[in-house]
């Protein structure tokens, strides 16, 4: 028994579940998946081989945890994961030439409202993104169930433990993934095909397998920024002194006696020191004693920096001092057009190129997000309106815009269609 069967055996044992049970309720989805569900990332010790892993800094995991990394992350994954979606008919097909479009409409969006036993659309597509935002790599294992009414199963794979194999010959039956632990030979390694991992790349590039993410360009700055709030944490504490005092011409034993006074009868206590001496002594600073020591200026400019490694305005990080009312909506905006619509784009098409056509072997169908060409929802409903009445669209085909199916031609609909046309100048 490999060392990947093992260590399920041992986590099925662990959560009480019974030998040989299925992860899917439905008998006739009987489907379990192969990759670990939290794979152990702790040792940096790798094997060559035909596996190459992603040479990713195990300070990307942390640094993904600290307050204005993890605002820029959820303002990107939040908004893709609260949108609208629907599955339908790709652009180029016709629907009236395909058989029982309306069961497989449902079953592929069965699939993704209930990917499995645990997971929903949206904590599934939370952790790719996550993933995918952090490192540049977001998983998601499928296997079909051969059930018509739940054509395949999904769950989501830590993307740190997939290896790509170098030598992938272009074959659907060949193995282009594998999820390996650390320290584990290459033997030992669950394999998966092109047809069973979505393997979701941010910024591809020619000279390596490998995606980079957000967070990878931002992490010598976010380093960095770590560094001077610490810094200005410590200063503002006080736990670093900016001064010293000096006492001219005092012996050892003066010196000393200072310090304990001080430390005795002063420090910590409020009340205003008296020192008597023949000279006045001294206060050296070392520092301006101002704000400027905290490196404020020099902080914000690294979230800029962090803000436009993610694509976003410095605004949805909480610099606002050059904001106002007429700008606001502009970097909004830019926001959704540079940050969120191509992540979107890109999970939209490896859905439907990788779960629809290669697992499931339904091409016809398409994965969309309903809320990708929204400027906003007045501006929209104005465009639509017009556009109606410009006999540019139908109404179906706005329902469709919409996410909603076609309407049904009874009486209501009827007097609704003919309302539109007799404001529109049709007859």
């Amino acid at each position: 028994m490999r060392l990947g069967e093992q260590l399920r055996e041992i986590w099925r044992q662990a959560a009480g579940w019974p030998a040989g049970r299925k992860t899917d309720v439905n008998a006739a989805a009987e489907v379990e998946r192969k990759t670990l569900a939290l794979p152990m990332i702790a040792s940096p010790v790798q094997f060559p081989g035909r596996l190459m892993p992603k040479p990713t800094p195990m300070n990307l995991r942390r640094f993904a945890e600290t307050p204005v990394v993890r605002r820029a992350i959820n303002v990107i994954k939040d908004r893709i994961a609260s949108m609208d979606w629907q599955v339908r008919v790709r652009r180029g097909v016709q629907a009236g030439l395909l058989t029982d479009v309306q069961n497989k409409l449902r079953a592929l969006r069965r699939t993704l409202e209930e990917p499995n036993s645990v997971d929903s659309f949206r904590t599934l597509m939370e952790q790719v993104i996550e993933d995918a935002l952090t490192g540049g790599y977001g998983a998601i294992e499928m296997e079909p169930t051969g059930d018509p009414k739940r054509p395949a199963m999904l769950w989501p794979v830590d993307g740190a433990s997939i290896r790509i194999n170098a030598r992938w010959d272009g074959e659907e039956d060949s193995p282009r993934y594998a999820q390996t632990l650390p320290g584990q030979l290459e033997s030992s390694a669950v394999e998966l095909c092109d047809n069973q991992l979505i393997y979701v790349r941010m910024n591809p590039r020619s000279f390596t397998p490998f995606g980079l993410g957000p967070l990878e360009v931002a992490f010598e700055t976010v380093n960095q920024f770590l560094s001077a709030h610490r810094f200005a944490g410590k200063l503002a504490a006080n736990a670093e002194a900016q001064y010293a005092l000096w006492l001219n011409e005092a012996s050892s034993a003066q010196h000393d006696r200072l310090i304990r006074w001080w430390q005795d009868e002063i420090e910590g206590t409020g009340r205003v020191p008296l020192i008597s001496t023949e000279q006045k002594p001294e206060v050296l600073r070392f520092a301006q004693g101002t704000d400027a020591d905290l490196r404020l200026a020099w902080q914000e400019f690294l979230i800029r920096m962090v803000a436009n490694a993610f694509g976003l305005p410095p605004l949805l990080l909480g610099l606002e001092g050059d904001v106002n009312r007429s700008t606001a909506a502009e970097l909004a905006d830019e926001a959704f057009r540079g940050a969120i619509l191509p992540l979107a784009q890109l999970l939209a098409g490896h859905l439907t190129r990788d779960l629809f056509a290669k697992c499931i072997g339904w091409r016809e169908f398409e994965f969309v997000f309903n809320d990708l060409s929204a400027r906003d929802e007045e501006t929209e409903l104005a465009v639509q309106v017009q556009l109606l009445k410009a006999n540019v669209l139908t109404v179906d085909e706005v329902r469709a815009m919409r996410g909603l199916g076609p309407l049904a031609r009874d009486g209501a609909a009827q007097l609704a269609g003919e309302a539109v046309c007799e404001s529109s100048g049709r007859t």
